[in-house]
């Protein structure tokens, strides 16, 4: 038995997904529904497996396949045929090309729920096109909002393309068309884009641009970084720390905990007076250091906290009570998320070499005869 199929559990336990190998926010997908319990047969190219460190592969059995030979075909279709879920992030027509192409599943599998991830989407003038992260979120607006005023926008990783409007949208509409064919029988086609996903992940934004509650932009918007109250801010020690009391009742404890000047702040929503609130506030969090800050400030209503390195994350109180990270081929990565009471999740084995398991699973799947 594989450490992959001996570590399944959780409210996705009996799922069947297969997945064809690729980047970013497809894998990432994976190793959520696997971390759910789905039991998950990824197809490898020949040799090209992923690297061991890298836990988004985390919790997969793989079968190495060459697509363009018939035999592997029929091998990759009939495992199809047993499937609840199809995963491929190809630029549209690759799958169709291949033989693999929703039409010709569901012909033979029409319960199957096939998932497509694209940055521009199935259809549209920039389908066929290459692009990343910060060209999707350039197109939706969310680009532009991030960064210092005054200088080019910044990238925030790649978390709000990839992950946020892409992957989560996927694993999102994944689960719901599960849901949806517990009562029609039938399975359909998920076309998740990450402009979708990102153009949606600005609901609230544009709600509240429309509203008149502020203005977008980063030299007027609250949230972008250039209210003194929601900002970051250099310690003696040349580390940072993150304030967020965007009510006034927040304001009022850290205000009280530094001891400001009540006057410099009276009209603190108003952005013309935030540059003196962030001169202000700089000059005070320059004194100490950020751990001389922890000890006056965290646990506070004054929504606070340090601004921790990646690893130093796992290392923090509140992080190590709930048990957010945990170690596995000496890569520390984060277990499961969300929480659940009866069903929870479990971090699947680590990611397996291209061709690994993928038999065994075959097998359980009643794809192959057992020995």
């Amino acid at each position: 038995m594989t450490e992959a199929k001996a570590e399944r559990q959780g409210p996705l336990l009996g799922v069947r997904v297969l997945e064809f190998a690729g980047l970013g926010p497809a894998p990432f997908c994976s190793m959520l529904l696997a971390d759910m319990g789905a039991d998950i047969i990824r197809i490898d190219r020949p040799g090209q497996g992923p690297d061991p460190r890298d836990v988004t592969w985390r919790g997969r059995r793989s079968l190495a396949l060459d697509l363009k030979r018939p035999e592997d075909l029929k091998t990759c279709l009939a495992a199809a045929d047993r499937a609840d879920v199809l995963i491929e992030g190809f630029r549209p027509g690759v799958m169709e090309r291949l033989g693999l192409g929703p039409e010709q599943i569901h012909a033979r599998n029409p319960r199957l729920v096939y998932a497509r991830m694209t940055g521009w989407g199935q259809t549209g003038p920039l389908a066929h096109t290459a692009g990343h992260d910060i060209n999707y979120i350039a197109l939706t607006g969310a680009l532009a909002e991030m960064g210092i005023p005054g200088a080019p926008p910044s990238p925030p990783l790649n978390l709000v393309g990839d992950f946020g409007g892409g992957a989560l949208y996927l694993a999102f509409g994944i689960v719901s068309a599960l849901l949806e064919r517990t009562r029609s029988g039938q399975g359909q086609v998920i076309d998740a884009a990450i402009v979708d996903g990102t153009a949606s992940l600005m609901s609230f934004f544009q709600g509240i641009s429309a509203s008149g509650w502020t203005e977008m932009g980063r030299t007027r918007n609250f949230l972008a970084g250039q209210a003194p109250y929601y900002g970051t801010y250099a310690c003696a020690d040349g580390k940072y720390v993150a304030v967020g009391p965007l009510e006034p009742q927040f304001f009022a404890i850290l205000a009280d905990k530094l001891e400001l000047d009540p006057a410099l702040f009276a009209n603190r929503e108003d952005p013309a007076n935030w540059a003196k609130g962030r001169e202000a506030l700089a000059a005070i969090f320059a004194r100490r250091t950020r751990d001389e800050w922890c000890e006056l400030l965290e646990g506070t209503d004054a929504c606070f906290s340090p601004v921790l390195e990646l690893e130093e994350a796992p290392h923090h109180p509140h992080m190590a009570a709930r048990g957010i990270y945990f170690e596995q081929g000496g890569v520390i990565q984060p277990v499961p998320a969300p929480r659940f009471s009866r069903t929870p999740g479990k971090a699947g084995a680590r990611p397996c070499a291209a061709g690994e398991g993928g038999m065994e699973a075959l097998a359980e799947w009643d794809v192959i005869r057992r020995d």
